[in-house]
């Protein structure tokens, strides 16, 4: 039996095949083990179940002796120091697929309440009650049937939020690092362009790269100045993908209209001036807070700890750098 050090605080269903076979350990219900915590225990463990919001870093990776397996509960992987992993030739996992519907979910989710101005209208609405003012022209809102999205990063959440806005009306336009089959293109109904002009003629912009080196700062003041003074900014993907001072400059000055952010740029906490801007939907990193994500992901999870360990099953492994 191999011993298993789950980081963090989750569901405990998914998990039972898993106990089974090896031996965990998990933090005390309703939190995660603390860093000073895991620098104690990892010596013992030949792999450790990591989250999005726990830093693996090169001093907790040298500190695992015994270390063999990184199994990331998350599709990102940008808090795992790879290079340290890769020279210690451990072994580093995701779970891609249970993320992919319910993010897509909150995209649109966070899309709807930017056109419908729904945040808005909620608070006003709890502040006035009775007097809120329904006049014809107040805070109007805009649709979603004719407009077009711009999908930057066409990975499985793309596809899944393009499905979605295909099913409202809406024209997808897409930029990946690498262009899909023609063919696929014209099945799915998409249309591939260059970044700048996806910037130029979308309605809608939503991110779903993944946070690299050349992804910092993808979005920033240069790219909001190509957007529509209509755009909306919708953000699932992660915080330094966009510069989240210029998007404060680009919403007070209307270069855009609105943003929707699930994700932040410094600590995963928005910058203050986003709480006061009536025109942002906020939500604190919850694209796969459902139960039944938590499951799917746990499952997927183990099924890759399972698939190291045993050699039983495939595993979502992470490309490591040479």
């Amino acid at each position: 039996m191999a011993k298993i050090l789950i980081a963090f605080d989750t569901v405990e269903e998914g998990f039972e095949e898993l106990k089974r076979k090896h031996e965990l350990t998990f933090p005390p219900k309703g939190r995660d083990f603390s860093r000073e915590e895991l620098l104690e225990m990892i010596p013992e463990y030949e792999v450790l179940c990591s989250v999005f919001d726990i830093p693996v870093d090169s001093e907790l990776i040298e500190r695992g002796s015994q270390l063999r397996l990184i199994a990331n509960y998350a599709v990102g992987y940008n808090n795992i120091d790879l290079a340290a992993a890769a020279r210690r030739s451990i072994v580093v996992c995701n779970t891609p697929h249970a993320v992919v519907e319910p993010t897509a979910d909150l995209a649109l989710a966070l899309l709807l309440g930017c056109t419908r101005r729904i945040c808005e209208w909620d608070k006003v609405f709890r502040c006035e009650r009775e007097k809120v003012d329904r006049g014809r022209l107040s805070r109007l809102g805009s649709n979603l049937y004719g407009k077009t999205i711009g999908i930057l990063g066409f990975g499985n959440i793309g596809a899944a939020v393009a499905r979605r806005c295909k099913a409202f009306g809406m024209k997808v336009l897409y930029n990946k690092r690498h262009r899909l089959d023609p063919l696929d293109e014209e099945r799915l109904d998409i249309e591939y362009i260059d970044k700048e002009e996806l910037l130029r003629r979308s309605d809608v912009i939503s991110l779903h790269t993944p946070y690299t080196p050349d992804t910092h700062h993808y979005i920033g003041q240069k790219e909001f100045e190509m957007m529509k003074p209509s755009a909306i900014l919708i953000n699932t993907s992660r915080g330094a993908v966009v510069d989240e001072h210029a998007l404060v400059a680009a919403l007070r000055t209307n270069l855009i209209a609105a943003a929707g952010l699930d994700v932040f740029e410094f600590h995963d906490e928005p910058l203050p001036e986003l709480y006061d801007l009536p025109n942002v939907c906020l939500t604190p990193h919850i694209g796969t807070q459902t139960y039944d994500s938590r499951v799917e992901m746990a499952v997927e999870l183990c099924n890759n700890v399972l698939g190291f360990l045993d050699g039983d099953r495939p595993y979502s492994r992470v490309p490591m750098p040479q």
